[in-house]
């Protein structure tokens, strides 16, 4: 088992990465696959984040007692089947993100937020760490007017605590395309751990 660690305003949030993946051996442009399709596992609600490069998110989400199934794919953009190398190109306008599946029974909506907020730094546009590109934009992508208000209150108590403003973008939610299948749960695949992201 390896720990990951992110560290957030000094604290360190470490979260455990299963080891039940193969390294995937399929080149890129072969494997991009369709949005997902459905409503996830039966009595499930979706959330979608963006918060840097999608690997580490996922890592950080997957380790989430309720949540049922994550993704990694692009979204928040303009091309209708968006491969990795466009999105890196800054060709289709999209961001690098999450799809949660979780159990609301299990988990909270607020409970992602307050996870979401930790894993990656608000206050930076267009950046996270050494990741710089629009592709890296900080967003909550929100499925139901619900998560809307929960998610704009998270973002007004978020920013109470800190001097620097917040620049996420709160957005209705669009197509989620998944991307391209040897990112999916990539540091478990990998046993790479490198998303650390320091909040001042």
């Amino acid at each position: 088992m390896t720990r990951t660690k992110f560290e957030t305003e000094g604290r360190a949030m470490r979260f455990t990465i299963r080891r039940d993946a193969h390294p995937s051996t399929t080149p890129a442009a072969a494997v991009s696959g369709p949005p997902l399709p459905g409503d996830g596992p039966e009595g499930s609600e979706r959330a979608t984040f963006a918060a840097g490069c999608f690997w580490g998110v996922e890592a950080g989400f997957r380790e989430v007692d309720g949540v049922t199934r994550t993704a990694v794919g692009y979204t928040g953009g303009h091309a209708p089947s968006p491969t990795y190398e466009q999105v890196c190109a800054h060709r289709t306008g999209h961001a690098e993100a999450v799809e949660v599946f979780f159990d609301p029974a299990a988990v909270s909506y607020g409970d992602l937020l307050d996870l979401f907020w930790s894993i990656h730094n608000p206050t930076t546009r267009n950046r996270q760490g050494l990741d710089i590109g629009d592709q890296y934009r900080s967003a909550i992508y929100f499925h139901t007017p619900e998560q809307e208000a929960a998610a704009r209150a998270s973002l007004e108590q978020r920013q109470a605590g800190t001097r620097r403003a917040i620049v996420t973008e709160i957005t209705p939610a669009s197509a989620f395309h998944r991307a391209e299948e040897y990112h999916q749960r990539y540091f478990e695949k990998s046993g790479r751990a490198a998303c650390a992201v320091t909040v001042g």
